[in-house]
């Protein structure tokens, strides 16, 4: 897929929120990269066999204090290469759902919600 598509996929995916949570996410960049560096993977602590999908770096509106501002703004990065080669098929609906998975995982860190408790949440969903 080219990248102008699966950016536009990301974008629908934000879109698709409610608008509760859209207008919660300012001071956020959302960006798409064809793969996670180095460093990202080594702040990650993943182990052998985990792929990075995406991934929140800043605060977390739970541990903003009265004096969190004049700060850059927090990264969500969704990293297209690692959600197409999760997706084997190659299937647009596929990779669109996947996609949006990861928006809604990365933004539920912005909201201070940990990998813990998100797979909580979907194991109770289930």
């Amino acid at each position: 897929m080219n990248k102008e598509r699966f950016e536009s996929l990301v974008i629908g995916a934000v879109e698709s929120l409610p608008e509760e949570f859209q207008d919660r996410l300012e001071n956020v960049d959302l960006v798409v990269e064809d793969l996670p560096s180095d460093w990202q993977l080594r702040k990650t602590h993943l182990g052998t066999g985990f792929t990075l999908l995406g991934l929140y770096e800043g605060v977390p509106l739970t541990n903003r204090t009265s004096n969190y501002g004049l700060v850059t703004p927090d990264k969500i990065t969704i990293f297209q290469k690692p959600i197409e080669e999760a997706c084997r098929s190659g299937d647009e609906m596929e990779i669109k759902e996947q996609i949006r998975k990861t928006v809604i995982h990365e933004i539920a860190h912005h909201f201070g919600i940990d990998d813990k408790r998100l797979k909580e949440i979907e194991n109770e969903r289930e």
